[in-house]
């Protein structure tokens, strides 16, 4: 098995042929497969619905093959994937970053890419703070954006940012640069909700968006003004598919060259043939279940969710090992808390509070916190005299892992077995996505959800699921805790890693205490390509960036 530590960002280019499934097109990029077209046809579970980063969070694919990040985290790991910047460095004041700019970069259109497109990205954000049409529901947001005082460009090669507290914001943040002269023009209200930025795209990376179909494709092709030289492939095409099967099948058949986020059983089938490279690695994706701790307008059916010790009894019911093992066959870790093990500088196993699985110590904990089953009918009454009968929603998120129903199936089970019935509730991606909105725009309603999130490993992301500011965004739960709020305040104001880990580490102990969540698993990135067509795939995949794409040549 091939360990390849990949991120939350690929691509993905085929569509199978020889079937009358709805997703098959007429269009003669998906004619039947060979390797003398020399474009690599991708496919993952995504649904992208606007190629505008100010818009939208569902479209980073395709998206981060066009536009680049100033720096963000593939080139902190890798010193040969670097993104807008060249290299960047920090005074001694812990407040000013300096950045270069690569020299003589160009857009996709032939006009310079300088230090004052980055500038302009982040002002056109930092412009619209405070209004109503401000620019914070896309990847493109200003969430972070509060701790900066100024984003100058010296010169064409030079960006500065000052920040108004130590934080190591400049180089984590996700933001992706686009080009002043297409985005000048465009009001923040449109930039927000009826741009959409179609294609042919304007960007630095090495595959530009040349044709999107939502729900289908996006059709992207070499950036010939790349700044390593155009990539050697003539293209890609990223497919966008609702479940796993043409995936595996794409791959098996040949008109597939890459996919990714197969499900275990596909993975072991696709890792026995041999021009199919199978492999594996940890990410950033947490698979939880979510407490709806709402109280007025979106609450759940019991007032038992919004208490911190009914949430954790429940979490003595969850058998974290039996997840991993029988519902993820192997291919993950155990959830514990809001830190990821891929994120290896924070990560803790908090083993002097965590958990253990014990039906009975559940049991003993709701009759303590007044959870009980008065009459005898096996279904325990709230402190209202209300039986339990939870809803528990669950569905595929765009970008996001598919969490095996066998999970959802067990989580079910032992809450049934200490007196809490609950019924599933399975949802698509768009309806998902609604019901885990915030409560004034028409969120909530439901009682538990198994859900995911991928994020950066950075501490903003992580924490972000606990953050009353990112409630009904990233924090699925509506939890809201001050001290929670104050700790990710101070995290947000501190360069020093040291420092900075001890803060990380008493806000994961705080809402691990308050469960709002309990962590089910981190699941492994399944992945495979084929050998026959295309070589240059590395062993270093990764998913926060575009390589290898910008990389791979003919065989």
């Amino acid at each position: 098995m091939n360990r390849l530590p990949l991120n939350r960002r690929s691509i993905v280019k085929a569509m199978l042929l020889g079937s009358a499934a709805p997703w098959v097109l007429n269009f003669q990029a998906f004619a039947a497969s060979s390797c003398d077209d020399h474009i690599v046809r991708v496919g993952t579970i995504v649904a992208p619905d606007s190629m505008n980063p100010f818009a939208t969070w569902s479209s980073y694919y395709p998206l981060c093959y066009t536009y680049d990040f100033l720096v963000c985290v593939d080139a902190q790991r890798h010193p040969d994937r670097k993104g807008f910047a060249k290299e960047w460095s920090v005074a001694d004041d812990q407040l000013t970053w300096t950045f270069k700019i690569w020299p003589g970069m160009k857009w996709s259109d032939g006009q310079p890419a300088t230090a004052r497109d980055a500038a302009f990205t982040y002002n056109y954000v930092l412009g619209s703070i405070g209004r109503p049409d401000e620019l914070n529901i896309g990847e493109n947001n200003t969430s972070g954006l509060e701790q900066v005082g100024s984003v100058v460009a010296i010169d064409d090669e030079t960006l500065q940012i000052v920040t108004k507290a130590p934080t190591r914001w400049p180089i984590e943040n996700g933001m992706l640069m686009v080009p002043e002269h297409i985005w000048k023009d465009v009001s923040y209200a449109d930039a927000r909700s009826t741009f959409r930025n179609d294609p042919p795209l304007v960007g630095t990376g090495p595959m530009i968006v040349q044709e999107f179909r939502q729900g289908q494709f996006a059709r992207l092709m070499p950036n010939e003004c790349f700044r390593t030289g155009k990539p050697a492939t003539n293209g890609m095409i990223f497919n966008f598919f609702t479940t796993a099967d043409p995936i595996a099948q794409g791959l098996k058949s040949g008109n597939l060259d890459f996919g990714f986020g197969m499900t275990v059983a596909q993975w072991e089938d696709l890792s026995t043939y041999p021009d199919i490279v199978a492999a594996e690695a940890r990410i950033e994706q947490r698979n939880f279940l979510a407490f709806n701790t709402a109280s007025g307008k979106g609450a759940g059916s019991t007032k038992a969710l919004q208490d911190p010790a009914f949430r954790d009894a429940i979490g003595y019911a969850i058998d974290q090992k039996a997840i991993v093992d029988r519902a993820f066959r192997g291919h993950a870790d155990p959830g514990v808390g809001l830190v990821m093990p891929a994120a290896t500088e924070y990560y803790s196993d908090l083993s002097d509070i965590r958990r253990h699985f014990d039906l009975a110590e559940a049991g003993r904990r709701l009759d303590a916190a007044g959870y009980r089953d008065t009459d005898g009918d096996g279904v325990r009454e709230d402190k209202e005299g209300n039986k339990f009968q939870l809803e528990l929603i669950t569905g595929a998120s765009s970008g996001g892992l598919e969490i095996p129903i066998a999970a959802v199936q067990l989580i079910a089970g032992w809450l049934g077995q200490i007196g809490i019935p609950v019924s599933v509730t399975q949802l698509d991606s768009g309806a998902l996505t609604a019901r885990e909105a915030a409560p004034e725009k028409g969120g909530g309603g439901w009682d538990l959800l198994v859900g995911s999130s991928w994020r950066s490993p950075f501490p903003r992301a992580i924490l972000e699921t606990g953050s009353s500011k990112a409630v009904g965004l990233y924090n699925y739960s509506y939890w809201t805790n001050e001290n929670f709020d104050e700790l990710l305040s101070e995290i947000d104001q501190i360069a020093d890693l040291k420092k900075s880990k001890e803060l990380v580490d008493q806000a994961t102990r705080l809402i691990y205490t308050e469960a709002p969540y309990i962590m089910l698993c981190y699941p492994t990135l399944l992945e495979a390509h084929r050998k026959d067509c295309f070589e240059g795939w590395g062993e270093d995949l990764s998913t926060w960036s575009y390589f290898p794409f910008d990389r791979l040549k003919p065989a």
